[in-house]
């Protein structure tokens, strides 16, 4: 009876660890898969100037208009999509 009852012990950690292997393997599919193909090339980096825009006071229905500079300060090529 001792003999069955070690052999189930000694199993489980084996199936423990391969299901542990399984679910790592599977997520590293996964964050593959959603990866951008072409992310060769460094990463992107977007700068703003003006970092702060006051409206000041502005009555209700009142267009303004302010000018920005959108920069890339990184390495990468910067996408934008809709």
């Amino acid at each position: 009876m001792s003999r069955r009852r070690t052999r189930r012990i000694t199993r489980r950690p084996v199936y423990f660890l391969l299901l542990a292997l399984g679910a790592v393997l599977v997520t590293v599919a996964v964050v593959l898969m959603m990866r951008p193909a072409d992310t060769a090339g460094g990463t992107p980096a977007l700068a703003v100037e003006p970092a702060f825009i006051d409206f000041g006071k502005v009555k209700l229905d009142t267009p303004k208009t302010f000018a920005l500079t959108i920069t890339n300060t990184g390495d990468g090529t910067l996408r934008f999509e809709e």
